[in-house]
């Protein structure tokens, strides 16, 4: 059974009866509606972080005071606050999240009729309890121009239950140079120079012994340090491993790698990382590039350098005309960008990294100069925009174009 946890706050002012009549009310009606829910009291703010959604249901005007003082300082979040339509429960519950968004925290007010509130609880609670168990590595440290990409191990493991473990980039080194390049076999499946081919393979192969010494179920690589040491790119390697099922992304980005992993997780989709490469604001369309990419989201392949290295094998697949959605975690765990949008056009210019595409976005693209959340952003085929959005809010997480 799933499990709703509400913390009550009132003002010392003076309602009668009003307050308890009114609460009952909502609660009772709520009861009907959510069936499969065990609805529990808390009798302190330390009991919202047990199991299940936390609810602050404020009970009158004059509360924010109550909140400031007991609540805020024993719960972290996030905070749902619970609300009805009489005592000024509504205009207390708007101060309290006003002052929640000024310090960015995820918080939402539960208002409407019971039906509504009923549904929100639900696709809250749903995305409360379906937190992600994984290990992804990060192979060697963040690419040093992601400089607003860190993120916090801890709310990782506590907003999706996924644990990060970092693996020395000379580690990952040495397992890829301890694969003889004369032992490496299957260049002759692929359309391109054999020797460069061999030499990516190699890197496929060196990582696959990382991945199983850590049982990842995915990871991210500072790829550009690769290069250097072994003289060929990731990019292939990343594409096989996201066929085998391992998910592998780029350039150590972590939001990047965990937007990907929980697109897969939780949806069964494959991602296109991808960095915007020109912004139209007039035809609101943005125009993405990256040299890798899972090679089941492509039917036509053309193998080519590396885009800023020119050397290593890089990917240029030509993606299929449609729906598409575009998802971005941010580093701190706490906002999220998901719109949708419309795949119009293949490119292959030779000025931009391999995989090109152009998007007319739903949405104003106006987000990617004024609010982005990093340059790396998921590209998944259709329209997932509502499922993704809700899971998201029920971790807690504000879509940052809201």
């Amino acid at each position: 059974m799933k499990k709703i946890n509400i913390y009550p706050i009132r003002s010392l002012m003076g309602h009668g009866d009003m307050i308890s009549e009114d609460s009952k009310l909502l609660l009772d009606e709520l009861r009907k509606r959510l069936s499969g829910f065990e609805i529990a009291f808390s009798d302190s703010p330390k009991g919202l972080e047990g199991e299940g959604l936390p609810l602050i249901l404020v009970q009158s005007g004059g509360s924010e005071g109550i909140f400031l003082k007991d609540v805020y300082p024993l719960f972290k979040g996030p905070y749902y606050l619970l609300t009805y339509g009489s005592c000024n429960s509504l205009a207390a519950s708007l101060e309290i999240l006003t002052f929640l968004k000024d310090r960015n925290e995820p918080s939402e007010v539960l208002h409407g009729d019971y039906d509504y509130i009923a549904s929100r609880i639900r696709s809250l609670s749903e995305g409360n309890r379906m937190k992600i168990e994984a290990r992804l590595g990060i192979l060697g440290e963040p690419s040093d121009w992601l400089i607003s990409s860190a993120v916090d191990k801890k709310q990782c493991q506590e907003k999706l239950g996924i644990t990060l473990v970092d693996i020395p980039e000379n580690e990952v080194i040495e397992a890829i140079k301890a694969v003889k390049l004369e032992e490496v076999r299957g260049e002759e499946n692929f359309d391109y120079d054999h020797a460069e081919i061999k030499k990516a393979l190699r890197i496929y192969e060196g990582l696959k012994t990382i991945v199983a010494k850590y049982d990842l179920k995915g990871f991210t690589i500072r790829c550009f340090d690769i290069i250097q040491a072994v003289k060929s790119s990731a990019c292939l390697a990343l594409a096989l491993f996201n066929k085998d099922g391992i998910l592998a992304t780029c350039e150590g980005d972590v939001p990047a790698m965990l937007t990907a992993y929980l697109l897969l997780d939780k949806y069964g989709i494959h991602a296109f990382q991808a960095n915007p490469q020109w912004i139209d604001p007039v035809a609101n369309t943005v125009e993405l590039a990256h040299c890798t990419l899972p090679l089941d989201m492509t039917k036509k392949v053309v193998y080519d350098t590396h885009f800023e290295s020119g050397i290593g094998v890089g990917i240029h697949g030509e993606l299929d005309l449609g729906p598409v959605t575009i998802v971005k975690l941010s580093a701190d765990m706490r906002e999220f960008y998901c719109e949708e949008g419309t795949l119009t056009q293949n490119d292959y210019r030779k000025d931009r990294c391999r995989t090109q595409v152009k998007i007319a976005l739903d949405a104003p693209v106006s987000y990617f100069l004024t609010s982005s959340l990093g340059n790396h952003h998921q590209i998944i085929y259709g329209h997932h925009k509502e499922e993704i959005k809700s899971y998201l809010q029920g971790l807690g997480m504000r879509n940052v174009v809201a």
